[in-house]
């Protein structure tokens, strides 16, 4: 176990190292405070501060869709729905299949659904005598709700297993005591759940942070002046500055230290918000020794 924990530590450190190598030249403060110019690709003028914005958005967006579904869902499947029921076997054949869908799909499940269906709809509703379409374009919404389908089974399996850890003596002598079936989910398990609940907020995040797939055709934008101050606003993300860095770049070895810098970048933006969510985690679990 040993041997195999210093491979893998190997292989990060060996990786971080090359990024930090190749990337080290461009990075600076005013890389990541200055706005990201039309000429992306001079190494004097790039800058990434709309890409950060645009990624903290999405991130943000995802997570305040997906975490009270999943959490909603795993109380169902754990508290309430019987284990023999076709209901419960449809929900957790459903959660394993989501599980091992390409990125790419759920982008275009994203457009096919998010961006035509319910954005077209939308616009019949709200705009019928609009041309242009408002709803029915790429926007920040859109992609974020293809992020949060595409991160619920982390979510939901996550607050599963948190659930199933509480000890059922618990469950039984609040009930004992008078209380409800829900006021027990309510007042005793979802509490002592909550740090393992913020463990599946924190590996959404890490997983959604530097997809790019999903937000391909759903919200990122190739250029912007600005920042996204709407929900229907398209987006610049760090992931596909990235690709266009990496494949579209006039000058591949003249851009290779600004690749590496947004790479960094998107490592400490990605690390930042995981960090957050586990200080969270760890002031709720010291709350609750506090409590006992």
């Amino acid at each position: 176990m040993a041997f195999a924990t210093a491979i893998i530590l190997a292989f990060a450190a060996v990786i971080l190292s090359n990024i930090l190598w190749q990337g080290w030249e461009a990075f600076s403060w005013r890389f990541i405070t200055s706005r990201a110019d039309q000429n992306m690709f001079d190494s004097q003028q790039a800058g990434v501060l709309q890409m950060i914005a645009g990624t903290s958005a999405r991130v943000v967006l995802m997570t305040i869709f997906v975490m009270p579904i999943g959490v909603i869902t795993a109380i169902y499947l754990t508290e309430y729905a019987r284990k023999d029921s076709l209901l419960t076997n449809l929900i957790q054949s459903a959660v394993n299949n989501l599980a091992g869908v390409p990125s790419i799909v759920f982008g275009l499940f994203g457009l096919g659904f998010f961006v035509n269906f319910i954005g077209g709809n939308l616009d019949l509703i709200l705009r019928p005598e609009q041309a242009a379409p408002y709803w029915r374009n790429p926007a920040l919404i859109w992609a974020s709700l293809t992020l949060a389908v595409m991160t619920l089974p982390v979510v939901i399996v996550s607050t599963e297993e948190a659930l199933k850890a509480i000890p059922p003596g618990l469950r039984e002598a609040s009930m004992a005591l008078g209380a409800t079936r829900l006021e027990t989910v309510i007042r005793i398990v979802i509490p002592q759940a909550l740090p393992g609940i913020m463990t599946g907020g924190v590996l959404a995040v890490g997983r959604a942070a530097g997809e790019v797939a999903p937000i391909l055709f759903t919200g990122a934008a190739y250029y912007m002046s600005g920042y996204p101050s709407h929900l229907t606003d398209q987006f610049m993300d760090l992931g596909y500055h990235i690709f266009i860095l990496s494949t579209q770049s006039p000058d591949i070895e003249g851009t290779r230290s600004i690749l590496y810098a947004t790479v960094i970048t998107l490592l400490l933006l990605t690390f930042t918000l995981n960090l957050l969510t586990i200080l969270m985690r760890a002031r709720i679990r010291t709350k609750l020794r506090t409590f006992h």
